[in-house]
C-alpha cells in the first residue's frame, strides 16, 4: 500500500466548486509518496492500458501541447534531467519523451492524473484522459461525456453547480490556474479503484474508516489550443 506522511493543506472541505487562485509554480508538486506512486503508475500503464489512458483524435493537439509543457515544468520547476530523447525522474527512472503517445509519456511523467477538456456546444467534454488513480469512477463510462454527465451520481453537483462550474470554464485564463480539493473516507486504500456508476462506492461503515483520501484538483487553460486541463493529484494518509 502507498501512503502520504501528510496531506499539505487544511482538509476541512468546501462547498463545490470551491476553488482558490494558485501560483504557476506550483501547478504539480512531488511529494514523499513519488517513487512508489510513479513505479505504480509505470505498472499500471504497462497492464491496464485501455483503462487508465484514453485520447481522441480532437483532443490530440491538446494532448501533445500539454506533455511539452509539463515536460518544461518538471525541468525548470522539479529537478527533472532531460538526456537526448529521454527526461529523468527524481526517482531516477529514465522515461522516453514520446509526443506521439502523449497521454502515456504524461502518466509515467508526474504524480498527476490529467483531464482534457474542450467545449462542444455549451459544455466542455473529456476528451483525453491519463487516469491511474480512479477515484470510484470509470474512465470507459465517462470519456467523451459533458461535465454533467461526468459527475453523476455526486448529489451536490445539480444543476446550478453544473453552471457555475462551467462558467469557472469559461473564464479560466491563461497562467492563472485554480485549485481545489475533495475529501473521502475509505476502507480501501488503494489508488487504482475503478467504479461503474452502476455500482457507486458505499459509505464505509464509522468502525471501518481507516483512510483519508483527497485530491489535489487544479484547472488550468491552455495558451495554443484553449483546453481545459484538470490535473489529479491524490493523496492517501491514515485516518
Amino acid at each position: 500500500m502507498i501512503f502520504q506522511k501528510k496531506i499539505p493543506y487544511d482538509t476541512t472541505y468546501p462547498k463545490l466548486p470551491g476553488t482558490k487562485p494558485i501560483s504557476p509554480d506550483e501547478w504539480i508538486i512531488c511529494d514523499d509518496a513519488f517513487s512508489q506512486q510513479m513505479a505504480l503508475r509505470d505498472n499500471l500503464i504497462e497492464t491496464k492500458k485501455d483503462k487508465v489512458l484514453a485520447i481522441s483524435e480532437e483532443a490530440q493537439k491538446a494532448a501533445v501541447e500539454l506533455s511539452k509543457m509539463t515536460l518544461d515544468f518538471c525541468i525548470s520547476k522539479l529537478g527533472y534531467q532531460k538526456k537526448s530523447s529521454k527526461v529523468i525522474r527524481p526517482d531516477n527512472v529514465s522515461v522516453e519523451i514520446d509526443f506521439d503517445e502523449p497521454m502515456m509519456f504524461l502518466g509515467r511523467l508526474v504524480q498527476n492524473d490529467f483531464c482534457i477538456l474542450q467545449k462542444a456546444n455549451q459544455e466542455h467534454v473529456l476528451t483525453a484522459a491519463s487516469l491511474c488513480f480512479p477515484a470510484s469512477w470509470s474512465l470507459d463510462e465517462k470519456f467523451l461525456k459533458p461535465l454533467i454527465d461526468i459527475h453523476v451520481p455526486v448529489k451536490e453537483y445539480d444543476e446550478n453547480i453544473a453552471k457555475r462550474v462551467q462558467r469557472l470554464f469559461d473564464g479560466l485564463q491563461i497562467n492563472r490556474p485554480v485549485w481545489r480539493f475533495n475529501a473521502m473516507y475509505y476502507e480501501d486504500p488503494s489508488l487504482f479503484q475503478p467504479r461503474s456508476i452502476n455500482q457507486p462506492r458505499r459509505k464505509p461503515a464509522p468502525n471501518k474508516v481507516n483512510y483519508f483520501r483527497s485530491e489535489r484538483q487544479t484547472l488550468i487553460k491552455l495558451p495554443e489550443s484553449g483546453a481545459i486541463i484538470f490535473g489529479i493529484h491524490t493523496f492517501v494518509v491514515h485516518a
